[in-house]
């Protein structure tokens, strides 16, 4: 069942939640038994936000990323996206779910090296089953500057255009929900602000943001922050 949020900037409205994670927790196996990452985290995103997660490195982001993308599975606690309850899914069902509403740039770009641009956008539209996969995939970079890039592979872009190429693959299905891992991390600054701008560009657009940054001017631009140090929530 969704849940409603009251609008901090409209008290008459409400919105309605996206994710929803109570006591979340996530270890991993180690030599002394378990290391505990994230230690109970409990959070409500609403639909259309762009939050900021921020904290110190290892302080556990990646990993509550990781968790809200169904890439890791959680050791506790409970957690909904878009509607679903991603412990009761199997890993098939995970994919589709990924397939259907998540969509994540991650700092490393993960792009594969012997497709063009153009065929990095389309092969997950393709898994998808997508009508007019590469009409779709061409629509989506042109949307982020690159129409003129369609054939060219990562090898031949710079950085800030592999970026994008990354950007346009996670929006080219239109997904509910974008994660972003240190989006501009790789970037200068003004190549930054670009991809900035497209992020929330998105938002506008009523797609929910979850941004991982070090970077205080994208923080800042998000409705709120949440910090994260030694695996928990503090103020």
């Amino acid at each position: 069942m969704d849940t409603a949020l009251p609008d901090a900037r409209s008290p008459t409205r409400t919105k309605t939640a996206l994710i929803t994670a109570s006591d979340l927790a996530f270890s991993v196996p180690a030599a002394a038994g378990r290391l505990p990452i994230l230690r109970g985290v409990s959070l409500t995103i609403a639909k259309g936000e762009a939050v900021g997660i921020v904290g110190p490195s290892g302080s556990g982001k990646t990993s509550l990323l990781m968790l809200l993308a169904g890439l890791e599975r959680a050791t506790g606690g409970t957690l909904s996206v878009a509607g679903k309850d991603l412990a009761a899914m199997d890993e098939d069902a995970l994919a589709r779910f990924r397939r259907d509403h998540v969509g994540i740039v991650f700092q490393a770009f993960h792009l594969i090296p012997t497709m063009t641009a153009l065929e990095n956008v389309a092969v997950p539209l393709e898994f998808a089953g997508r009508a007019n996969a590469f009409d779709r995939a061409a629509e989506s970079l042109r949307h982020v500057g690159l129409g003129h890039r369609l054939d060219h592979y990562p090898g031949q872009l710079s950085g800030g255009e592999q970026q994008r190429v990354a950007l346009a693959r996670a929006m080219a299905a239109s997904p509910s929900l974008i994660l972003a891992d240190e989006p501009t991390g790789n970037l200068d600054r003004a190549t930054g602000a670009i991809v900035m701008d497209l992020l929330f560009a998105l938002r506008d657009r009523g797609t929910t943001l979850l941004l991982i940054t070090h970077d205080p001017m994208l923080a800042e631009r998000c409705d709120r922050q949440i910090r994260i140090e030694d695996g928990l929530i503090v103020p």
